[in-house]
C-alpha cells in the first residue's frame, strides 16, 4: 500500500499533466492556467451547492409530508328505515249500534273528536236495564251517600214487598225484599245494579222522589244538566221500551258512573256480599264479562223485543305507563253471547292497534367512514331501540355525525333519532373498529393528496 509521500508525488504529477501541453505545442500561459483553475473551482462549488440544496429540499419535504394535516374521513351514512305498521281498525259488532271511547292514550291517539274513538250508529234505541245506571245517578244526585259512604237506612214495607210480585208477573229480574227488612241506600243501589233487580229500582225511586212522575222530572233535569239530549227516561227500570238512548249518550253516562267511586266499585262486583238479607247473598252480576280482558263494569240490559245491550268498561294494558280506560256500548246486539263477543272484539282490536316497533338493533350498520390512506370503519348502533305506536303513526328518523379523521373502536361518532307521534328515541352511533393515522411511508409517497389541502 503506497505511503503518504507516494500520494503527494502522484498529485504533483497529476497537476503537471493537467497544466502541460501536448507534444509540439506552446506551453500554456499562467493566465490561462488560472482561468482553468477558477472554472474547476466554480464547478466544484456549484456541485456542492446543488447537493446542499437537494438535501435541504428533501428535508423540508419530509418534514412537511410527515407533519401535514390529514383530511377528514369521507362518511357514507343512512338512518335506518322503519316500516310503518298497518292502520288499526276497531272491530265494532256488525249487529245493532255500538261505540267506544278511550282515555289515557292521548300521546298515541291524539285528540279524539267528542272522545269517541269509533262508532257504528247514532240513533236512539231501547236501553233496557242500562236505565238503572241512570236511575242510580239521579238518586245519588238527590240523596248522596254522605260521609259514611252508606247513606241512610231504608225499611221496606208491604208496598215495597209487593213490587217483587209485580215484576215477577212481568218477567223482569227481581231480588228478595221481605217486608220489614232494612238496607242502606248503598246496598239497595248495589242490589239494583249488580243483579239488575227491577223491584229495587222502583222502591229506591219511590223512597227518593215519592212517585214515578217526580222521578222522571228529576231524571230529565239531571240529563239536561249533563248534555244527554238524546236520552229519554219514562220509568226507572228499563222494562219500558220508551227508555231510549244513543251509544254516545250512554258512553257519557258510563263515564259519569265511573267518576263516582261508590258506583265504580259497585259495578265491578262479580256477586253480592252479605247485605243483611240471606236470599241475596252470593247473587251473581248479570255482567259475566267482569274480570275478562280487563272488563270491570258496567251494566247489562235485555229487552224482548229490543235486543241485548251492554255498557262496559275496562282497564286495558297496551304497554304504556298505565292501563287505558275504555268505555264501550253495544245496543241491540242480538244474543247475550253475541254482545259479549262484540265487547271482547272491540278490546282485542284496540290492543292490536298498538305496535311495539323495532327501530334498530345493537350492532346494526348505519354507515361507514373511509380515508384516502385506505382505513375504513363501519358506523353501528350502540343499543337496540323500539317504540310503541298506535295504528299507522308515521315513524321518521334522522342521523347526526361528527367530522372524523381518526377514531377508536367504540367511540361515539353520532346519533340516530326516531320520532313516532310524541315519542322520541335516540341511540348513539359508534365505530366498529379503529381508524388509524396514515403511515410515514404513505405520507412520503402521496404528496399530491397531503399537500393539496
Amino acid at each position: 500500500m503506497p505511503d503518504s509521500k507516494d500520494l503527494e508525488g502522484l498529485d504533483a504529477l497529476t497537476e503537471i499533466m493537467r497544466n502541460s501541453t501536448p507534444w509540439g505545442e506552446e506551453p500554456l500561459s499562467e493566465e490561462v492556467l488560472a482561468k482553468r483553475r477558477r472554472r474547476r473551482f466554480r464547478r466544484r462549488v456549484g456541485a456542492l451547492i446543488t447537493v446542499v440544496v437537494v438535501l435541504a429540499l428533501a428535508g423540508t419535504y419530509a418534514s412537511l409530508a410527515l407533519t401535514a394535516p390529514i383530511s377528514a374521513a369521507s362518511p357514507d351514512a343512512h338512518a335506518p328505515n322503519v316500516t310503518t305498521p298497518a292502520a288499526a281498525t276497531i272491530a265494532l259488532p256488525a249487529a245493532g249500534q255500538s261505540a267506544v271511547s278511550v282515555t289515557g292514550a292521548d300521546d298515541y291517539l291524539g285528540t279524539i273528536p267528542d272522545g269517541i274513538l269509533a262508532e257504528n250508529g247514532t240513533s236512539a234505541m231501547p236501553m233496557a236495564s242500562i236505565s238503572k245506571l241512570i236511575t242510580a245517578l239521579v238518586i245519588l244526585n238527590a240523596k248522596p251517600l254522605g260521609a259514611s259512604g252508606t247513606g241512610p237506612t231504608l225499611t221496606f214495607d208491604k208496598a215495597d214487598a209487593k213490587l217483587y210480585d209485580k215484576y215477577y208477573v212481568l218477567g223482569a229480574t227481581i231480588a228478595a225484599m221481605p217486608a220489614g227488612s232494612t238496607m242502606t241506600e248503598h246496598d239497595a243501589i248495589e242490589t239494583m245494579l249488580v243483579v239488575s233487580a227491577c223491584n229495587y229500582a222502583e222502591a229506591l225511586t219511590d223512597w227518593a222522589f215519592g212517585s214515578n212522575a217526580a222521578f222522571v222530572h228529576a231524571a230529565k233535569t239531571w240529563m239536561a244538566s249533563h248534555g244527554l239530549s238524546d236520552t229519554t227516561m219514562v220509568e226507572p227500570t228499563g222494562i219500558d221500551a220508551r227508555n231510549t238512548s244513543t251509544p254516545r249518550d250512554l258512553i257519557a253516562v258510563g263515564k259519569l258512573a265511573l267518576a263516582d267511586p261508590a258506583l265504580a266499585a259497585i259495578v265491578a262486583k262479580t256477586h253480592l256480599g252479605d247485605l243483611g238479607i240471606p236470599a241475596l247473598t252470593g247473587m251473581s252480576n248479570t255482567n259475566d264479562l267482569i274480570g275478562t280482558d280487563g272488563i270491570n263494569g258496567i251494566k247489562t240490559g235485555t229487552l224482548d223485543p229490543g235486543g241485548t245491550n251492554l255498557l262496559f268498561s275496562a282497564k286495558v294494558d297496551v304497554g304504556i305507563s298505565a292501563p287505558l280506560t275504555v268505555v264501550g256500548v253495544v245496543l241491540g246486539g242480538g244474543s247475550h253471547s253475541t254482545v259479549d263477543d262484540g265487547a271482547k272484539g272491540i278490546i282485542a282490536s284496540l290492543k292490536a292497534g298498538f305496535h311495539t316497533v323495532q327501530l334498530g338493533k345493537t350492532g346494526q350498520a348505519v354507515g361507514s367512514y373511509s380515508t384516502p390512506w385506505g382505513a375504513k370503519a363501519t358506523m353501528v348502533l350502540a343499543d337496540s331501540a323500539s317504540a310503541l305506536t298506535w295504528s299507522n303513526t308515521p315513524i321518521t328518523s334522522t342521523m347526526t355525525m361528527k367530522p372524523l379523521k381518526t377514531g377508536h373502536k367504540g367511540e361515539q361518532v353520532g346519533t340516530v333519532t326516531w320520532v313516532a307521534g310524541t315519542t322520541t328515541v335516540t341511540v348513539p352511533v359508534v365505530l366498529d373498529r379503529t381508524i388509524a393515522s396514515p403511515s410515514a411511508w404513505w405520507r412520503l409517497t402521496h404528496p399530491e393528496i397531503l399537500l393539496s389541502h
